[in-house]
């Protein structure tokens, strides 16, 4: 009544108008200093990604340089996908070829880097078509008669080198001995112990990820974090799995955003795109892992 009389109940619920158009402004507030950090974390990332590729421009414009002043052979003569057998029939001919002393040149080319002047030497005119099969494992002989390049699914450090005989190992090009291979993707893992070909055991498992959300803004920051955790997790699994088992050999295949978290563990990594349930998924990815290219320059 004296609130009436006093013309304070209107003031009561102006105050109260106004405390909650308060909290609204709060809440905009908070939501707006969100966005921009995500805004900036994106940025941030924009810039590195911008970054990298004007490196990998920069070298690829080098390259298409450096092939364009070579002179020679503008195509390979011969390109084969080799199978199981006829991969192992073409590593026996490579291990047996000896000559004298110096007269075999073996190199593994990283595409990460200049053609080694070694090779430029060694290959000649054909040089060229080194460069564009790397990565890939170069051989060519003092007399001409012997030239190829091979894809290497386990590739060793760079090297290059005369020799009597052709420097590889059996374990670059096809499974040798015990060893793990492990498929990683965002939501699935498999991994599997191996004695050469035959499989001695298998784990695998999958992880449930939210589905790609309809709404943009505060909503989809939110959901693209959440998201982002799962998969962190799902690895922090996968890594744990991995690290149980301490494989003496790893080979790391599946999502090319992902397989790079496992970098420390592995022998080799690779991307491949690998579907289905885990058994199947692991199988598949394991049969790319193992596919080699010969190329003959």
């Amino acid at each position: 009544m004296l609130d009436r009389l006093l013309g304070r109940a209107s003031l009561k619920e102006r105050v109260a108008e106004l405390e909650e158009e308060n909290h609204h402004l709060e809440r905009q507030l908070d939501a707006e200093k969100e966005r921009r950090a995500d805004a900036a974390t994106e940025r941030q990332r924009a810039e590195t990604e911008v970054n990298r590729l004007e490196d990998r421009v920069a070298e690829l414009q080098d390259r298409v340089e450096r092939l364009q002043d070579e002179e020679g052979e503008s195509t390979f003569r011969a390109e084969e996908t080799l199978s199981r057998a006829r991969l192992s029939e073409v590593l026996d001919r490579l291990e047996s070829v000896e000559t004298e002393p110096e007269g075999v040149f073996t190199a593994y080319v990283d595409a990460e880097r200049s053609l080694p002047g070694p090779v430029r030497d060694a290959f000649g005119d054909r040089a060229s078509l080194v460069a564009s099969a790397a990565p890939c494992l170069a051989v060519t002989d003092d007399a001409g008669l012997l030239s190829a390049c091979l894809s290497v699914p386990a590739p060793p450090s760079p090297f290059t080198g005369w020799a009597d005989t052709v420097q590889l190992e059996r374990s670059w090009f096809e499974p040798t001995g015990e060893h793990v291979v492990a498929l990683v993707r965002s939501d699935l893992f498999a991994m599997s112990e191996y004695d050469g070909r035959e499989r001695t055991a298998f784990h695998g498992f999958d992880s449930e990820l939210k589905s790609q959300h309809s709404k943009g803004g505060f909503s989809q920051s939110r959901f693209e974090r959440l998201r982002d955790q799962q998969i962190d997790s799902h690895l922090d699994r996968c890594r744990a799995a991995i690290e149980e088992v301490s494989p003496d050999r790893l080979y790391v295949v599946g999502e090319g955003s992902v397989i790079h978290e496992f970098e420390d563990l592995a022998t080799a990594m690779k991307p491949v795109d690998a579907t289905g349930e885990p058994d199947a998924a692991l199988d598949d990815a394991v049969r790319s892992l193992w596919t080699v290219r010969l190329r003959v320059p």
